[in-house]
This record gives structure tokens, sequence and C-alpha cells, in this order.
């Protein structure tokens, strides 16, 4: 996995579980669940990346 994908990946996951946090805190529903979906989509590249990388060696 490249640096510059890994870097994108966390930057995705932290955005996603400041949107959580803030929707847990404001009782936004809609915020907390998009910042869950938005962690998920990161760690589901991470480890699309992941694999790809091993399947490369």
């Amino acid at each position: 996995m490249s640096a510059e994908k890994k870097a994108e990946n966390a930057a995705e996951k932290i955005k996603g579980k400041a949107k959580e946090t803030t929707g847990s805190v404001t009782g936004n529903d809609a915020k907390r669940a998009r910042g869950k979906a938005e962690q998920a989509k990161a760690d589901a590249k991470q480890a699309g990346e992941h694999a790809r990388n091993a399947l490369r060696h």
C-alpha cells in the first residue's frame, strides 16, 4: 500500500470518527450513522489495498 493511499484512508477514517462523535454529542443519529459509514468505507478501502498488495508479492 502506498503511503499516499494509507494516509488518505486514515484521513477518511478520522473524518468519519469526528462525524460520529459530533452526531453522538448533538443527538443527531443521521450524522452519527454517516460517520460510521465513512469509517467502514475507509476500512474496506484499506482491506482492498492489503489484498492487492498480497497478490503482488
